[in-house]
């Protein structure tokens, strides 16, 4: 981390501790700044990771990066979310003690996204085996089922997280994952039935209408229509450009695959999704005070996706009668149109909620890993808090009042661990603790959870009291029992400045992050989150598994009334804080940089109130209330020795004795560092900063001089062995060249005796005395084939062969050939063999014809010269079902007068097309079409010959094109009048309608030319290319 520091100007500081004013926020935001502008994210307040949301892909997650961070100091290298991953993971392996890591933020933040860092760095680096591998899997894959369950898109995160999660991922004494256990926290059921304007339900519902095959849909009684349905219209927000439903619901039905759900159990999960939304329409109707079912397609499709065959009009009548109890007699009160929406809405929240509760579980049993527990009772774990950060919104309910006192408990513990592990820290170095002046938000949290005082006591006791109870008597009981509390303001008890921005219905609390005003509408009904006696019996009776173990018929016989949300809500709670006092813990905290998700934004407004939300400049203050930066002996003396003589280049004493020397040369001052048992503490930013700048400056010297003693010892061994080398080689390389010499001469002797003697008997039967010359001969006019063999089928060379060689060589030439013309054909593709048979059909029709053909013949003929932007859509729509074979701008000559008129020749399967921009002009059927007519010269003029009796032709045409071979062998091939054109010298004859005819004269000259002639005639002059 102290390699960055030099860098510190322009891309901040890596550590909040190292800032120097760090009382100012101002500074503290301007780091961030820096930092968020350099796409550095990543920023440490001491030991907590600060991470700002980029929106967008940044390439610091691959296996390299994971690398880089597995098994290195925390501070070694640059702050991530890896490092915070890593050291949690060291300290569980080398320490025994559990670990935990908090996520906390506003939505939005990247919570969710840091908590999938981590999985999947635990996935990478962790050692695993073939069982092992299965629980990584089931691991990373519970994140996207829970996501499309547990998440939707709102007006600040497209996937906001509505329910808080922990989860434990238990690992082995080898550290390998084995396993996990996820506990979840307070689901946003409301969202189920209502959702604020841009906002979405749960991503399921989207991703089963939009993703699920048309057979599951015709079971399920679904339309792949999401407006369809009144429970995802309430927010007008039924689709969005960032999310790819269709997509996420291919990964989650893979996911639940991998977790462990069978094809039943992924069948009865999807019938209860579809029940939710046929729940939502049904629609009342009716007097005020009786209501009755209106939508009857509806509520069919209820009993047959929720498995309640037998009971149909049980669940038709529960919907709309409530069921009584009276001195053991079974009454039945009609339910007016109010009472029965809220019933049906209560339903559908408490069917939701209990499945997902229900999901949480099936997924805990697919991650215990049965062979490990049974083996081994002992194992140690990781937890990871995704949970909701602070909130404060222009309207805030019942839920932000549990999410707000989560946060206010989660401070808490927060600050007395932090200031634990400072303590600890200090004490084990033996240094002087310093107590820490800092707000302690117990006084708040007492406000809320105290036992017949607090906020929570006092509004299950109005929600269980009999009479008139509602949101306005909780409230007035509020100020009654509550209303002295320093942190607590009504509209009632304020100022009057203060009730300008207060309404009557609401409460101030003074949190540790600021003030938040509660609207107390709804807290009753959202704390006794009730569901009537006949509704819970008719889900017993269900045949569907899922539904009866949310449905317990244990509860139905239960007399005790159940806790409320918030009773609930605050015992998970504080089971959650037994849970992480328990843990050592590490911290994330996530900061969303603009409202708008646009990467490289930085809306300061919006930061500032996150940083403190979060508590961020707290926790720094404590940090920062000792000493700025510390480091074992080691670690410092290693980095800095350098600066002192008495210290470089090693230091063969005690460590403490070496630090404490080299600080003194460096002028440290006692107020600035403190001594420990095995560290250095330093106090103030600026000294070390001092020191890094001293170590920079001291790099150059020492480089230089490591670089001239290093060349000339590198170089002075490097002559030394390149000349015993030398010698060595010297000596072997005479022997072996002398031995080399008297073997050629022995060798060519014999060469050349035994070459001269079969030249003798070169004319005799082959014999020991003439094999050697036979042989070289033969030898000699292979190889020389070898180098000159034909390059291709129209190369016809051939080395003449020996009189013994003459047979030979005549099989080995034909076998050549043979081959080289199989090659040739091999390569030929498609395209290129249509293209040579144009070529072919050109070749039969002007070859030594034509005085422009040779040039034609490099030119490759393309598929049309006209391409769809060039030609009118009029022209398509006309030409109808025709399909166009080839298009080319040609200029016609008029009849009378012979003007030139710019015109388009359109060719289809059946006939020749004339179009003038949005008009067929003429149409030329094939089978009409006489003959061809065209000059000798290199003129582009040639005309179409059609019946002069036919009344829907006016003779003959004149056509000018400047690809005349090209066209005219498309339009002989379409029109299959190969033997139909005529090549004329001299003159062309053509008719003009009416009996009339006309001439074209063609002459030779210098330039092409072409006009009316004084004669009447149509001249073109035209230059010769070629002469025949």
């Amino acid at each position: 981390m102290e390699s960055a520091l030099t860098a510190r100007d322009r891309v901040g500081v890596q550590d909040f501790v190292l800032l120097e004013n760090y009382t100012s926020e101002a500074a503290f935001i301007e780091n961030l700044r820096k930092r968020f502008k350099e796409n550095l994210i990543y920023t440490y307040i001491g030991s907590v990771l600060v991470s700002v949301n980029p929106y967008k892909d940044l390439e610091i997650y691959t296996k390299n990066h994971m690398e880089r961070y597995r098994g290195v100091n925390f501070y070694e290298v640059s702050p991530h979310i890896y490092a915070v991953a890593d050291n949690s993971y060291r300290s569980m392996r080398t320490e025994g003690k559990d670990q935990c890591i908090l996520i906390s933020g506003e939505s939005g933040a990247g919570k969710t996204e840091a908590s999938k860092k981590i999985l999947q760095y635990y996935a990478v680096t962790c050692p695993a085996s073939e069982q092992v591998q299965t629980v990584k899997d089931r691991l990373l894959q519970s994140n996207p089922v829970l996501e499309a369950f547990g998440n939707a898109k709102t007006l600040r995160n497209d996937n906001s997280s509505r329910f808080g999660k922990y989860m434990d991922i238990q690992f082995d004494f080898k550290g390998a994952p084995v396993g996990g256990h996820i506990i979840n926290y307070l689901l946003e059921k409301s969202r189920v039935v209502h959702q604020n304007h841009g906002e979405r339900n749960f991503h399921i519902f989207y991703q089963l209408i939009e993703g699920g095959e048309e057979d599951l849909l015709r079971h399920l009684g679904l339309e792949r229509n999401p407006q369809q349905y009144q429970y995802l219209i309430k927010g007008n927000c039924p689709k969005v450009s960032s999310i790819n439903d269709r997509s996420d619901w291919k990964v989650v039905r893979k996911a639940l695959t991998v977790i462990g759900f069978s094809e039943n159990e992924v069948e009865e999960l999807l019938n209860i999704i579809a029940s939710v939304l046929h729940l939502g329409n049904v629609q009342y109707g009716g007097e005020d005070s009786n209501a009755c079912i209106t939508s009857d397609i509806q509520i069919k499709y209820l009993p047959r996706v929720t498995l309640v065959l037998s009971v149909f009009a049980c669940l038709h009548l529960s919907l709309t009668f409530l069921s009584l109890c009276v001195f053991h007699h079974q009454l039945m009160s009609p339910l007016n149109l109010e009472q029965a929406s809220s019933a049906r809405d209560a339903l559908a929240k408490a069917v939701y909620g209990r499945t997902f509760t229900w999901l949480v579980n099936k997924i805990n049993t697919s991650l215990t890993y049965t062979v490990y527990t049974r083996t081994h009772t002992n194992y140690s774990v990781i937890g990871l808090l995704d949970i909701y950060g602070f909130e404060v919104f222009q309207h805030n309910s019942f839920e932000q009042f549990c999410i707000n006192y989560c946060n206010e408990k989660l401070q808490q513990l927060f600050i007395e661990l932090t200031l634990k592990s400072e303590q600890d820290e200090y004490e084990a170095e033996g240094i002087t603790w310093e107590p820490v002046q800092y707000f302690n938000n117990k006084i708040i949290c007492d406000l809320v959870e105290e036992k017949f005082k607090g906020i929570i006591s006092i509004l299950d006791e109005e929600c269980l009291r009999p009479g008139d109870a509602s949101d306005l008597t909780f409230l007035e009981k509020l100020e009654d029992t509550v209303g002295g509390h320093p942190h607590f303001v009504t509209h009632k008890l304020a100022d009057a400045k203060t009730r300008k921005v207060m309404g009557r219905d609401e409460f101030r609390l003074l949190h540790y992050a600021g003030e938040v005003n509660y609207n107390v509408n709804g807290f009753l009904d959202k704390n006794n989150d009730l569901l009537f006696r006949n509704l819970k019996e008719v889900m017993c009776m269900s045949e569907n598994k899922i539904l009866t173990q949310c449905f317990n018929r244990e509860e139905l016989s239960d007399k005790k009334r159940p806790d409320t949300a918030a009773t609930q809500f605050k015992a998970s709670l504080a089971k959650l804080m037994e849970i992480l006092m328990s843990k050592e813990p590490s911290y994330v905290r996530c900061i969303k940089p603009n409202d708008s998700k646009q990467s490289g934004r930085f809306d300061e407004v919006l930061i500032r109130h996150q940083v403190k939300y979060l508590g961020l400049m707290e926790n720094l203050r404590v940090r920062r209330a000792g000493f700025a930066y510390r480091r074992r002996y080691e670690v410092f003396l290693q980095r800095y020795k350098s600066l002192c003589p008495g210290t470089w280049p090693n230091w063969d004493g005690k460590l403490s004795d070496g630090v404490s020397t080299l600080v003194k040369h460096l002028g440290y001052k006692p107020e600035e560092y403190k001594m420990g048992r095995s560290k250095i503490f330093i106090r103030f930013p600026k000294t070390l900063f001092a020191t890094e700048d001293a170590l920079e400056t001291r790099k150059h010297s020492l480089a230089t001089k490591l670089q001239a003693g290093w060349k000339g010892y590198s170089q002075k061994c490097k002559y030394q062995k390149l000349r015993n080398s030398a010698i060595a080689v010297q000596a072997w390389w005479r022997g072996i060249l002398a031995r080399r010499r008297a073997q050629h001469r022995r060798q060519a002797a014999n060469t050349i005796r035994r070459f001269i003697k079969g030249f003798i008997y070169r004319h005799k039967e082959r014999c020991p005395e003439n094999e050697y010359f036979l042989d070289y001969v033969r030898y000699s006019f292979l190889m020389n084939l070898r180098k000159n063999l034909p390059k291709n089928v129209l190369d016809k060379s051939w080395p003449t062969p020996p009189a013994a060689l003459t047979e030979a060589s005549e099989h080995l030439r034909k076998m050549c050939m043979q081959n080289m013309v199989w090659s040739y054909c091999k390569k030929i593709n498609p395209e290129w063999k249509h293209q040579m048979e144009q070529k072919m059909i050109a070749s039969e029709i002007f070859k030594d014809k034509k005085d422009n053909y040779p040039q034609s013949v490099p030119k490759l003929f393309v598929s049309t010269r006209l391409d769809g932007e060039n030609i009118n859509p009029k022209v398509v729509q006309a030409l109808g079902s025709e399909k166009m074979k080839y298009a080319v701008p040609v200029t016609k000559y008029d009849r009378r007068g012979y003007k030139p008129r710019h015109r388009q020749l359109l060719l289809t399967a059946n006939s020749a097309v004339i179009a003038e921009e949005g008009k067929l002009k003429q149409r030329i059927d094939y089978g009409t079409l006489k003959g061809i007519s065209v000059s000798s010269l290199s003129d582009g003029v040639f005309v179409l010959h059609v019946p002069s009796e036919d009344n829907k032709q006016k003779g003959d045409v004149v056509l000018q094109s400047d690809h005349v071979i090209e066209t005219l062998t498309k339009l002989a091939i379409c029109a299959d009048k190969i033997n139909s054109i005529n090549i004329n010298q001299g003159s062309i004859k053509f008719t003009m309608g009416q009996g009339k005819e006309g001439i074209i004269d063609f002459t030779p000259g210098s330039e092409l030319l072409v006009a009316k002639a004084k004669n009447g005639h149509l001249s073109v002059t035209a230059p010769r290319l070629n002469s025949r």
